[in-house]
């Protein structure tokens, strides 16, 4: 890319306008010496910038001329490097990358065409949250919470997904009062869970999620099922594979809990030693077991499909019907029962082929949670929500060799010579600034 400066013979500044990547970057400050010179019209600007050690990188920044104003120290943006004493991630610039946060932005401007409002809690919550709306019988609660005591003796969980705590604040805050329902709000973040560290499931991990709080319309459900669909498309994938069932109301579920009861207590034997416990509490768990889920067993169980009443099964069939309105593929997996105890009637994945993670290949989740605002506190609400893990859509984004469109350019880049055109340069780039124009100088004198 070319860079060109221009000299001001009235007050004898030079000012160049380019387009800079952050990997060009390391060899401007060099080229811009040769710059200098009154009579240079303009300069080759390109470079492959490399850096491997994150103190050599802060000294090339400081040393650099040019740096875009959406570069330092982002979060999201870097390389992530695995912290091995604890599991956890750090994300530092080694390599200037800006993917999540462009997943974000991406995220930020279709939730506002679909008028979501953004809702922020708090990292962590009282334990019983947690316990309580994503039930005691699931693996997040039983194996992969992390629980401590604060010093005033309070007992205290890292948050593991996000649904739990927006409808705790929906609660608290007494939305359910409001004259516009449904509440559509969406959130993104750090979850943690405590589980075995592989790729694409981490125990810090960055989520977005939205839900739709006081609608028990169909029409809400294939909303949110299109609109993560559509946010998939916006970034480029393709493949995109939605997978959903049914879990049906109250009725539905006791009928196929029993059934369900009825089939595996003969094989009990049989199951892991977390399933034989599932079974006596809650026996939907078995179904999505990471050992006994493959199994023949679990494969030639009843299925949910076959034990919804009337209601239900109108409820499912409208919810297709408009999928079918919106263009949305589908397939109906009877399989499918989602991890958590809250949800009831539609559950949905989306998924797509991932060789990177073999089997593994969700993306993104959700379901309708009907009873879940009632059992913490609150009123009979209806609710539905979706939730994705950002480094799965990474992820798929990398093996289908998508290539984001990000900026990694400023708009203008301030030279001066002397002392009294630095003075200026200071006082023209603040302007600049100010009017929506990313801008940069020269700092090491």
């Amino acid at each position: 890319k070319k860079v060109k400066f221009e000299y001001d013979r009235e007050t004898g500044k030079y000012t160049g306008k380019f387009l800079i990547t952050k990997k060009q970057a390391d060899r401007i400050y060099n080229k811009w010496n040769s710059a200098r010179k009154r009579y240079c019209d303009s300069i080759d600007a390109q470079n492959e910038h490399s850096c491997d050690d994150i103190s050599e990188l802060s000294e090339k920044i400081l040393n650099t001329t040019a740096v875009s104003s959406n570069l330092m120290y982002k979060t999201y943006m870097g390389k992530v490097k695995k912290r091995d004493d604890i599991d956890f991630n750090e994300i530092y610039p080694e390599n200037w990358m800006i993917e999540d946060g462009y997943i974000e932005e991406i995220v930020d401007g279709v939730m506002q065409k679909y008028n979501y409002t953004y809702i922020r809690t708090p990292l962590f919550e009282s334990t019983d949250l947690f316990h309580r709306g994503i039930g005691d019988t699931s693996d997040i609660v039983t194996k992969e919470t992390y629980d401590f005591s604060d010093r005033g003796g309070r007992n205290l969980t890292l948050r593991p997904e996000g649904t739990a705590g927006v409808v705790r604040s929906f609660i608290e805050n007494k939305m359910y009062g409001n004259n516009d329902l449904p509440v559509k709000c969406y959130y993104n973040g750090t979850m943690y869970r405590y589980e075995r560290p592989q790729l694409g499931r981490d125990r810090e991990l960055t989520q977005f999620g939205y839900e739709v709080l006081g609608s028990s319309d169909p029409f809400s459900d294939a909303e949110v099922i299109s609109l993560a669909v559509n946010i998939y498309k916006m970034l480029g994938l393709k493949n995109i594979k939605v997978e959903i069932n049914s879990l049906g109301d109250n009725e539905s579920r006791i009928a196929y809990r029993n059934a369900l009861l009825d089939y595996l207590t003969p094989y009990a034997d049989k199951l892991c030693d977390d399933c034989k416990k599932r079974l006596e509490k809650n026996p939907l768990r078995i179904l999505d077991c990471k050992i006994d889920g493959e199994s023949e067993i679990v494969k030639n169980a009843p299925t949910t499909i076959d034990y919804l009443n009337e209601d239900s099964k109108k409820r499912f069939d409208e919810v297709k019907e408009y999928l079918d309105i919106l263009e949305i593929p589908y397939e109906v997996n009877p399989q499918i029962v989602r991890g958590l105890d809250y949800y009831n009637h539609t559950v949905f994945e989306i998924k797509v082929d991932l060789d990177a993670l073999n089997n593994a290949q969700t993306i993104g989740a959700g379901g309708r949670y009907n009873g879940l605002v009632k059992e913490l506190g609150g009123p009979d609400t209806p609710c539905i929500g979706f939730a994705s893990g950002i480094s799965r859509v990474l992820l798929a984004l990398e093996e289908q060799e998508v290539e984001l469109p990000i900026k990694d350019d400023i708009d203008l880049f301030i030279m001066y010579v002397n002392d009294e055109e630095k003075k200026y340069a200071l006082y023209l780039q603040q302007e600049l600034r100010m009017a929506g124009f990313s801008t940069d100088t020269e700092y090491t004198g």
